[in-house]
Protein backbone atom coordinates (compact mmCIF):
# COMPACT_ATOMS: atom_id res chain seq x y z
CA UNK A 1 0.00 0.00 0.00
CA UNK A 2 0.96 3.40 -0.89
CA UNK A 3 1.94 6.10 1.67
CA UNK A 4 -1.24 7.92 2.55
CA UNK A 5 -1.51 11.89 1.72
CA UNK A 6 -1.86 14.73 4.46
CA UNK A 7 -5.71 15.32 4.25
CA UNK A 8 -6.71 11.33 3.63
CA UNK A 9 -9.59 10.11 5.48
CA UNK A 10 -9.81 6.77 6.80
CA UNK A 11 -12.64 5.17 8.70
CA UNK A 12 -13.39 8.66 10.44
CA UNK A 13 -9.91 9.41 10.91
CA UNK A 14 -7.88 12.57 9.15
CA UNK A 15 -4.48 11.85 8.29
CA UNK A 16 -2.30 14.63 9.30
CA UNK A 17 2.01 13.42 8.67
CA UNK A 18 3.62 10.23 8.06
CA UNK A 19 6.16 10.06 11.34
CA UNK A 20 7.51 6.42 10.80
CA UNK A 21 8.00 4.40 7.63
CA UNK A 22 9.74 1.13 8.76
CA UNK A 23 9.98 -2.06 6.89
CA UNK A 24 6.81 -4.10 8.19
CA UNK A 25 4.53 -0.75 8.55
CA UNK A 26 3.88 3.14 8.27
CA UNK A 27 2.49 4.96 11.38
CA UNK A 28 0.77 8.21 10.69
CA UNK A 29 -0.19 10.84 13.24
CA UNK A 30 -3.93 11.15 12.86
CA UNK A 31 -7.24 13.13 14.57
CA UNK A 32 -10.81 12.35 14.35
CA UNK A 33 -12.32 13.89 11.59
CA UNK A 34 -14.75 17.00 11.92
CA UNK A 35 -17.84 16.26 14.16
CA UNK A 36 -16.46 13.15 16.25
CA UNK A 37 -15.40 12.75 20.03
CA UNK A 38 -12.44 14.20 20.91
CA UNK A 39 -10.50 11.12 22.63
CA UNK A 40 -8.48 13.99 24.96
CA UNK A 41 -4.97 12.65 23.80
CA UNK A 42 -3.49 12.78 20.57
CA UNK A 43 -3.82 9.54 17.59
CA UNK A 44 -1.72 7.32 15.85
CA UNK A 45 -2.33 5.03 13.28
CA UNK A 46 -0.36 1.93 12.27
CA UNK A 47 -0.99 0.27 8.70
CA UNK A 48 1.56 -2.81 7.29
CA UNK A 49 3.03 -2.99 4.67
CA UNK A 50 1.73 -5.28 2.19
CA UNK A 51 3.50 -4.39 -1.30
CA UNK A 52 4.26 -7.46 -3.36
CA UNK A 53 7.99 -7.62 -1.64
CA UNK A 54 6.88 -7.88 1.62
CA UNK A 55 6.57 -10.81 3.36
CA UNK A 56 4.05 -12.55 5.08
CA UNK A 57 5.16 -11.69 9.22
CA UNK A 58 4.24 -7.96 8.14
CA UNK A 59 0.71 -9.06 7.72
CA UNK A 60 0.92 -11.82 10.66
CA UNK A 61 2.61 -9.53 13.10
CA UNK A 62 -0.35 -7.40 12.34
CA UNK A 63 -3.00 -9.55 13.54
CA UNK A 64 -0.67 -10.75 16.06
CA UNK A 65 -0.77 -6.88 17.63
CA UNK A 66 -4.44 -6.36 16.87
CA UNK A 67 -5.25 -9.19 19.42
CA UNK A 68 -2.94 -8.19 21.62
CA UNK A 69 -2.89 -4.44 22.15
CA UNK A 70 -6.72 -4.11 22.95
CA UNK A 71 -6.27 -6.73 25.90
CA UNK A 72 -3.63 -4.12 27.53
CA UNK A 73 -3.78 -1.83 30.42
CA UNK A 74 -1.85 -0.03 32.30
CA UNK A 75 0.66 3.19 32.29
CA UNK A 76 3.32 1.61 30.12
CA UNK A 77 1.74 0.76 26.81
CA UNK A 78 -0.12 3.28 24.77
CA UNK A 79 -3.78 3.28 24.79
CA UNK A 80 -5.86 1.19 21.68
CA UNK A 81 -8.67 3.50 20.02
CA UNK A 82 -9.77 1.56 16.96
CA UNK A 83 -8.92 -1.07 14.38
CA UNK A 84 -9.51 -1.79 10.44
CA UNK A 85 -9.66 -5.47 9.36
CA UNK A 86 -7.45 -7.02 6.72
CA UNK A 87 -10.93 -7.49 4.24
CA UNK A 88 -10.94 -3.42 3.42
CA UNK A 89 -7.36 -1.80 4.92
CA UNK A 90 -5.72 -2.98 7.84
CA UNK A 91 -4.81 -0.43 10.54
CA UNK A 92 -4.46 -0.02 14.51
CA UNK A 93 -5.30 3.47 16.13
CA UNK A 94 -3.77 4.44 19.43
CA UNK A 95 -2.50 6.87 21.57
CA UNK A 96 0.92 8.80 20.08
CA UNK A 97 3.38 9.31 22.69
CA UNK A 98 6.19 11.71 22.40
CA UNK A 99 9.32 11.61 24.08
CA UNK A 100 12.72 10.09 23.42
CA UNK A 101 13.46 6.38 22.69
CA UNK A 102 16.34 4.63 24.36
CA UNK A 103 18.36 4.78 20.76
CA UNK A 104 18.36 8.70 21.89
CA UNK A 105 20.85 7.46 24.26
CA UNK A 106 22.82 4.93 22.22
CA UNK A 107 23.43 7.04 19.82
CA UNK A 108 24.40 9.98 22.16
CA UNK A 109 28.45 11.35 21.18
CA UNK A 110 28.97 10.56 24.96
CA UNK A 111 27.87 7.61 27.10
CA UNK A 112 25.36 8.08 30.02
CA UNK A 113 26.41 7.77 33.39
CA UNK A 114 25.77 4.85 35.32
CA UNK A 115 23.64 6.34 37.48
CA UNK A 116 21.51 7.48 34.40
CA UNK A 117 21.96 3.47 32.76
CA UNK A 118 20.83 2.28 36.06
CA UNK A 119 17.29 4.74 35.64
CA UNK A 120 16.40 3.65 32.68
CA UNK A 121 17.23 0.09 33.25
CA UNK A 122 14.67 0.35 36.14
CA UNK A 123 12.26 1.80 34.19
CA UNK A 124 12.20 -0.73 31.11
CA UNK A 125 11.97 -3.37 34.20
CA UNK A 126 8.92 -2.15 35.74
CA UNK A 127 7.32 -1.89 32.23
CA UNK A 128 8.15 -5.38 31.46
CA UNK A 129 7.17 -6.83 34.71
CA UNK A 130 3.80 -4.92 34.12
CA UNK A 131 3.58 -6.73 30.45
CA UNK A 132 4.06 -10.08 32.57
CA UNK A 133 1.44 -9.03 34.81
CA UNK A 134 -0.99 -9.42 32.44
CA UNK A 135 0.13 -12.58 31.02
CA UNK A 136 2.36 -11.22 27.66
CA UNK A 137 5.75 -11.21 26.73
CA UNK A 138 6.82 -8.58 24.44
CA UNK A 139 9.99 -10.92 22.52
CA UNK A 140 10.76 -7.96 20.63
CA UNK A 141 12.17 -5.64 22.70
CA UNK A 142 14.91 -3.01 21.30
CA UNK A 143 15.55 0.58 21.55
CA UNK A 144 13.33 1.78 19.16
CA UNK A 145 10.52 -0.04 20.88
CA UNK A 146 11.01 1.85 23.95
CA UNK A 147 9.82 5.15 24.69
CA UNK A 148 10.50 7.47 27.64
CA UNK A 149 7.98 9.53 28.95
CA UNK A 150 10.28 10.58 31.36
CA UNK A 151 14.05 8.93 32.30
CA UNK A 152 12.49 6.75 34.85
CA UNK A 153 9.06 6.02 33.15
CA UNK A 154 8.85 3.62 30.09
CA UNK A 155 6.21 3.11 27.64
CA UNK A 156 6.54 -0.24 25.13
CA UNK A 157 5.49 0.08 21.73
CA UNK A 158 4.89 -2.58 18.65
CA UNK A 159 3.65 -5.81 19.93
CA UNK A 160 3.73 -7.44 16.47
CA UNK A 161 6.05 -10.00 18.04
CA UNK A 162 4.87 -10.55 21.41
CA UNK A 163 2.80 -13.89 22.76
CA UNK A 164 -0.03 -13.69 24.87
CA UNK A 165 -0.44 -16.95 26.99
CA UNK A 166 -4.15 -16.98 26.44
CA UNK A 167 -4.37 -16.27 22.76
CA UNK A 168 -3.18 -18.83 19.85
CA UNK A 169 0.24 -17.73 19.10
CA UNK A 170 -0.51 -16.90 15.42
CA UNK A 171 3.35 -16.22 14.98
CA UNK A 172 4.98 -19.90 16.16
CA UNK A 173 1.57 -21.56 13.82
CA UNK A 174 2.38 -19.46 11.01
CA UNK A 175 6.12 -19.06 10.79
CA UNK A 176 8.21 -22.20 11.38
CA UNK A 177 11.39 -20.34 12.20
CA UNK A 178 12.92 -18.38 15.29
CA UNK A 179 11.24 -14.79 14.94
CA UNK A 180 12.96 -11.41 16.41
CA UNK A 181 15.47 -9.30 15.54
CA UNK A 182 18.78 -10.81 15.53
CA UNK A 183 20.64 -8.35 18.09
CA UNK A 184 18.37 -8.47 21.11
CA UNK A 185 16.73 -11.87 20.62
CA UNK A 186 17.05 -14.70 23.39
CA UNK A 187 18.85 -17.77 22.96
CA UNK A 188 15.38 -20.08 23.49
CA UNK A 189 13.54 -17.44 21.32
CA UNK A 190 16.42 -19.12 18.67
CA UNK A 191 15.11 -22.18 19.08
CA UNK A 192 11.84 -21.78 19.05
CA UNK A 193 10.38 -21.46 22.67
CA UNK A 194 8.14 -18.65 23.21
CA UNK A 195 6.40 -17.03 25.88
CA UNK A 196 8.85 -16.98 28.74
CA UNK A 197 9.24 -13.31 30.77
CA UNK A 198 13.03 -14.25 31.38
CA UNK A 199 13.24 -13.38 27.55
CA UNK A 200 12.43 -9.91 27.67
CA UNK A 201 14.99 -9.71 30.67
CA UNK A 202 17.83 -10.76 28.18
CA UNK A 203 16.89 -8.09 25.62
CA UNK A 204 16.77 -5.35 28.27
CA UNK A 205 20.35 -6.61 29.58
CA UNK A 206 21.66 -6.09 25.72
CA UNK A 207 20.06 -2.72 25.59
CA UNK A 208 21.99 -1.88 28.65
CA UNK A 209 25.51 -3.40 28.12
CA UNK A 210 25.02 -1.15 24.43
CA UNK A 211 23.75 1.64 26.68
CA UNK A 212 27.13 0.92 28.58
CA UNK A 213 29.36 -0.06 26.24
CA UNK A 214 28.55 1.83 22.98
CA UNK A 215 28.67 -2.33 21.73
CA UNK A 216 26.21 -4.67 20.69
CA UNK A 217 27.27 -7.99 23.12
CA UNK A 218 26.45 -10.37 20.47
CA UNK A 219 27.00 -8.13 17.14
CA UNK A 220 23.97 -8.41 14.72
CA UNK A 221 23.96 -11.98 13.46
CA UNK A 222 22.13 -12.61 10.55
CA UNK A 223 22.47 -16.26 10.15
CA UNK A 224 21.00 -18.93 12.08
CA UNK A 225 24.20 -20.02 12.87
CA UNK A 226 25.70 -16.86 14.60
CA UNK A 227 22.23 -16.29 16.49
CA UNK A 228 23.06 -20.03 17.72
CA UNK A 229 26.12 -19.13 19.29
CA UNK A 230 23.98 -17.01 21.68
CA UNK A 231 23.00 -20.66 23.29
CA UNK A 232 25.97 -20.77 25.03
CA UNK A 233 28.46 -17.75 24.33
CA UNK A 234 28.62 -14.93 27.08
CA UNK A 235 29.87 -11.46 25.95
CA UNK A 236 33.08 -9.80 26.79
CA UNK A 237 32.90 -8.11 30.15
CA UNK A 238 31.61 -4.30 30.13
CA UNK A 239 34.28 -3.48 31.93
CA UNK A 240 36.26 -4.46 29.12
CA UNK A 241 35.25 -2.05 27.00
CA UNK A 242 34.19 0.92 30.16
CA UNK A 243 36.65 0.47 33.37
CA UNK A 244 34.74 2.73 34.99
CA UNK A 245 31.75 0.69 35.19
CA UNK A 246 31.39 -0.76 38.48
CA UNK A 247 30.84 -4.36 39.75
CA UNK A 248 27.36 -4.19 40.42
CA UNK A 249 26.14 -2.93 37.26
CA UNK A 250 28.31 -5.49 35.08
CA UNK A 251 26.97 -8.02 37.79
CA UNK A 252 23.53 -7.25 36.64
CA UNK A 253 24.17 -6.83 32.93
CA UNK A 254 25.39 -10.46 32.56
CA UNK A 255 23.43 -11.99 34.57
CA UNK A 256 20.71 -10.91 32.27
CA UNK A 257 22.58 -12.39 29.56
CA UNK A 258 22.90 -15.47 30.81
CA UNK A 259 22.24 -18.23 28.20
CA UNK A 260 19.94 -20.84 30.26
CA UNK A 261 17.02 -18.41 31.28
CA UNK A 262 17.13 -19.86 34.68
CA UNK A 263 20.04 -18.11 35.70
CA UNK A 264 18.87 -14.90 35.03
CA UNK A 265 17.05 -12.81 36.94
CA UNK A 266 13.92 -14.59 38.06
CA UNK A 267 11.58 -11.44 36.86
CA UNK A 268 11.71 -8.49 35.49
CA UNK A 269 10.73 -6.79 39.46
CA UNK A 270 13.98 -8.35 40.09
CA UNK A 271 16.04 -6.90 38.20
CA UNK A 272 14.51 -3.41 38.23
CA UNK A 273 14.52 -3.54 42.07
CA UNK A 274 18.58 -4.30 41.90
CA UNK A 275 19.10 -1.72 39.34
CA UNK A 276 17.23 0.48 41.96
CA UNK A 277 19.41 -0.58 44.99
CA UNK A 278 22.81 -1.09 43.47
CA UNK A 279 24.52 -1.32 47.43
CA UNK A 280 22.45 -4.52 48.05
CA UNK A 281 23.67 -6.50 44.76
CA UNK A 282 25.90 -9.31 45.54
CA UNK A 283 28.74 -9.31 43.78
CA UNK A 284 29.79 -12.63 41.91
CA UNK A 285 32.72 -13.59 40.03
CA UNK A 286 30.54 -12.42 37.07
CA UNK A 287 30.78 -8.99 38.08
CA UNK A 288 34.45 -8.63 38.56
CA UNK A 289 35.65 -10.56 36.01
CA UNK A 290 37.37 -8.33 32.95
CA UNK A 291 37.84 -10.93 30.49
CA UNK A 292 34.97 -13.08 28.95
CA UNK A 293 34.99 -17.19 30.40
CA UNK A 294 37.75 -19.22 28.35
CA UNK A 295 37.30 -21.66 25.69
CA UNK A 296 36.86 -24.50 27.76
CA UNK A 297 33.79 -23.10 29.38
CA UNK A 298 32.62 -22.21 25.96
CA UNK A 299 32.57 -25.91 24.88
CA UNK A 300 31.18 -27.02 28.01
CA UNK A 301 28.64 -25.22 27.38
CA UNK A 302 28.11 -26.17 23.67
CA UNK A 303 27.87 -29.73 25.00
CA UNK A 304 25.13 -28.68 27.52
CA UNK A 305 23.36 -26.82 24.60
CA UNK A 306 23.63 -29.53 22.07
CA UNK A 307 21.55 -32.25 24.47
CA UNK A 308 19.29 -29.59 25.98
CA UNK A 309 15.54 -30.20 26.10
CA UNK A 310 13.75 -26.77 25.69
CA UNK A 311 10.20 -26.59 27.45
CA UNK A 312 6.51 -25.03 26.62
CA UNK A 313 6.80 -21.79 29.04
CA UNK A 314 4.39 -21.91 32.09
CA UNK A 315 2.03 -18.89 32.53
CA UNK A 316 4.34 -15.63 32.79
CA UNK A 317 2.03 -14.38 35.55
CA UNK A 318 2.56 -17.90 37.15
CA UNK A 319 6.33 -17.60 36.91
CA UNK A 320 6.36 -14.32 38.59
CA UNK A 321 4.13 -15.18 41.40
CA UNK A 322 6.38 -17.95 42.71
CA UNK A 323 9.28 -15.92 42.59
CA UNK A 324 7.91 -12.70 44.55
CA UNK A 325 9.34 -9.71 46.28
CA UNK A 326 8.98 -9.99 50.01
CA UNK A 327 8.84 -7.24 52.53
CA UNK A 328 8.82 -7.14 56.18
CA UNK A 329 8.43 -4.24 58.48
CA UNK A 330 10.83 -4.62 61.22
CA UNK A 331 10.07 -2.10 64.15
CA UNK A 332 13.01 -0.91 65.96
CA UNK A 333 11.69 0.83 68.97
CA UNK A 334 8.94 0.00 71.47
CA UNK A 335 8.99 -3.04 70.22
CA UNK A 336 9.31 -6.77 72.82
CA UNK A 337 11.46 -10.07 71.45
CA UNK A 338 8.02 -11.92 71.19
CA UNK A 339 6.74 -9.11 68.23
CA UNK A 340 10.09 -9.84 66.24
CA UNK A 341 9.77 -13.69 67.22
CA UNK A 342 6.47 -13.75 65.34
CA UNK A 343 7.24 -11.34 62.50
CA UNK A 344 10.78 -14.02 61.73
CA UNK A 345 8.17 -17.02 61.96
CA UNK A 346 6.26 -15.34 59.23
CA UNK A 347 8.64 -14.29 57.24
CA UNK A 348 10.45 -18.06 57.58
CA UNK A 349 7.01 -19.35 56.52
CA UNK A 350 6.33 -17.69 53.26
CA UNK A 351 9.93 -18.04 51.66
CA UNK A 352 9.39 -21.68 52.55
CA UNK A 353 6.87 -22.46 50.17
CA UNK A 354 8.70 -19.56 48.03
CA UNK A 355 12.04 -20.97 46.93
CA UNK A 356 13.57 -17.88 44.68
CA UNK A 357 11.67 -14.98 46.30
CA UNK A 358 13.61 -12.08 47.15
CA UNK A 359 13.43 -10.08 51.06
CA UNK A 360 13.48 -6.99 51.45
CA UNK A 361 13.84 -5.93 55.07
CA UNK A 362 13.13 -2.36 56.06
CA UNK A 363 12.53 -0.38 58.90
CA UNK A 364 11.58 3.20 58.93
CA UNK A 365 12.85 5.84 61.24
CA UNK A 366 12.31 9.69 62.35
CA UNK A 367 14.20 12.19 60.27
CA UNK A 368 14.63 13.74 63.56
CA UNK A 369 16.19 11.17 64.94
CA UNK A 370 19.46 11.82 62.57
CA UNK A 371 19.85 15.58 63.86
CA UNK A 372 22.98 16.40 65.42
CA UNK A 373 25.82 19.09 65.03
CA UNK A 374 27.46 16.62 61.95
CA UNK A 375 24.11 15.55 60.71
CA UNK A 376 25.38 13.62 57.69
CA UNK A 377 28.13 11.53 59.98
CA UNK A 378 25.46 11.17 62.05
CA UNK A 379 22.79 9.95 59.60
CA UNK A 380 25.39 7.50 58.27
CA UNK A 381 26.14 6.07 61.40
CA UNK A 382 22.23 5.48 62.68
CA UNK A 383 21.54 4.28 58.93
CA UNK A 384 24.21 1.61 59.24
CA UNK A 385 23.04 1.22 63.02
CA UNK A 386 19.76 0.16 62.00
CA UNK A 387 21.27 -2.14 59.23
CA UNK A 388 22.96 -3.94 61.39
CA UNK A 389 20.01 -4.93 63.56
CA UNK A 390 18.19 -5.33 60.64
CA UNK A 391 20.43 -7.99 59.40
CA UNK A 392 20.88 -8.97 63.01
CA UNK A 393 17.03 -9.82 63.07
CA UNK A 394 17.66 -11.65 59.61
CA UNK A 395 20.17 -14.29 61.46
CA UNK A 396 17.05 -16.56 62.45
CA UNK A 397 15.86 -16.60 58.57
CA UNK A 398 16.66 -19.83 56.49
CA UNK A 399 18.21 -17.99 53.45
CA UNK A 400 19.19 -20.07 51.16
CA UNK A 401 18.74 -19.59 47.69
CA UNK A 402 17.03 -15.93 48.90
CA UNK A 403 18.06 -12.77 47.64
CA UNK A 404 17.92 -10.05 50.55
CA UNK A 405 18.42 -6.40 51.13
CA UNK A 406 18.40 -4.23 54.36
CA UNK A 407 16.94 -0.71 53.96
CA UNK A 408 16.64 2.21 56.29
CA UNK A 409 13.67 4.69 55.44
CA UNK A 410 13.61 8.22 56.87
CA UNK A 411 9.81 9.52 57.32
CA UNK A 412 7.49 10.94 59.73
CA UNK A 413 4.50 9.06 58.50
CA UNK A 414 5.23 5.77 58.72
CA UNK A 415 2.59 4.13 56.78
CA UNK A 416 2.70 6.43 54.28
CA UNK A 417 6.71 5.46 53.74
CA UNK A 418 5.96 1.67 53.67
CA UNK A 419 3.39 1.92 51.17
CA UNK A 420 5.80 4.30 48.87
CA UNK A 421 8.56 1.70 49.07
CA UNK A 422 6.13 -1.30 48.14
CA UNK A 423 5.02 1.20 45.06
CA UNK A 424 8.07 1.57 44.34
CA UNK A 425 9.76 -1.98 44.17
CA UNK A 426 7.06 -4.04 42.55
CA UNK A 427 6.62 -5.76 46.18
CA UNK A 428 4.07 -8.78 46.07
CA UNK A 429 3.55 -8.97 49.92
CA UNK A 430 4.35 -6.91 52.98
CA UNK A 431 4.40 -8.85 56.09
CA UNK A 432 4.25 -5.95 58.94
CA UNK A 433 3.15 -6.13 63.22
CA UNK A 434 -0.76 -6.11 63.65
CA UNK A 435 -0.47 -4.50 66.86
CA UNK A 436 3.02 -2.11 67.22
CA UNK A 437 5.30 -0.22 64.52
CA UNK A 438 7.85 1.69 66.77
CA UNK A 439 5.26 4.63 67.14
CA UNK A 440 4.94 6.81 70.36
CA UNK A 441 1.59 6.54 71.29
CA UNK A 442 -1.17 4.27 71.05
CA UNK A 443 -3.73 6.52 69.21
CA UNK A 444 -1.59 6.12 66.62
CA UNK A 445 -0.32 3.02 66.41
CA UNK A 446 -3.65 1.15 65.88
CA UNK A 447 -3.68 3.45 62.51
CA UNK A 448 -0.46 2.06 60.47
CA UNK A 449 -1.48 -1.22 60.09
CA UNK A 450 -5.10 -0.60 58.90
CA UNK A 451 -3.53 2.55 56.66
CA UNK A 452 -1.14 0.06 55.04
CA UNK A 453 -3.54 -2.71 54.66
CA UNK A 454 -5.75 -0.23 52.73
CA UNK A 455 -3.56 1.54 50.59
CA UNK A 456 -0.99 -0.90 49.89
CA UNK A 457 -0.53 -2.09 46.38
CA UNK A 458 0.00 -5.21 47.20
CA UNK A 459 -0.89 -8.54 50.09
CA UNK A 460 -1.26 -7.41 53.85
CA UNK A 461 -0.21 -9.73 56.48
CA UNK A 462 -0.46 -8.30 59.64
CA UNK A 463 0.47 -10.36 62.37
CA UNK A 464 -0.23 -11.04 65.41
CA UNK A 465 1.92 -10.83 68.23
CA UNK A 466 3.20 -14.18 70.21
CA UNK A 467 2.72 -14.52 73.83
CA UNK A 468 5.86 -12.88 75.83
CA UNK A 469 8.80 -15.84 76.08
CA UNK A 470 8.23 -15.58 80.15
CA UNK A 471 4.77 -15.93 79.70
CA UNK A 472 5.04 -18.99 77.40
CA UNK A 473 8.13 -20.92 79.96
CA UNK A 474 5.67 -20.48 82.96
CA UNK A 475 3.13 -21.85 80.70
CA UNK A 476 5.53 -24.55 79.63
CA UNK A 477 6.09 -25.37 83.06
CA UNK A 478 2.75 -25.41 84.66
Amino acid sequence: MKLLEPGTEVDGFTVLECIHSGGMAHIYRVEYAVGAPNPGFPLAMKIPRMTAGDGAENIVSFEVELQILPTLTGPHVPRFVAAGDLDRIPYLVMEYLTGPTLQHWIDAPQRPDVATIARLGAAMGHAAHSLHQQNVCHLDLKPGNVLFTRDDHAMLLDFGLSCHAHYPDLLAEELRRAVGSPAWIAPEQVVGVRGDPRSDIFAIGVMLYELATGELPFGAPTTQGGLRQRLWMSPAPPRQHRPDLPEWLQEIILRCLEPEAAKRHPSAAHLAFDLANPGQVQITQRGQRTRGPRLRTHFKRWIKAAGMHYQPSPLPTRQIEEVPIVMVAVPHEDVQDATLYSLRQAVARSLGIRPGARLACVTVISPSASSSTDAERSETALHRQHATRLRQWAEGLDLSGHSVSYHVLEAGDVAQALVRYAEGNQVSMMILGAATHGLQTQRFIATVPMRVARDAPCTVILVKQALPFAQLAREYSE
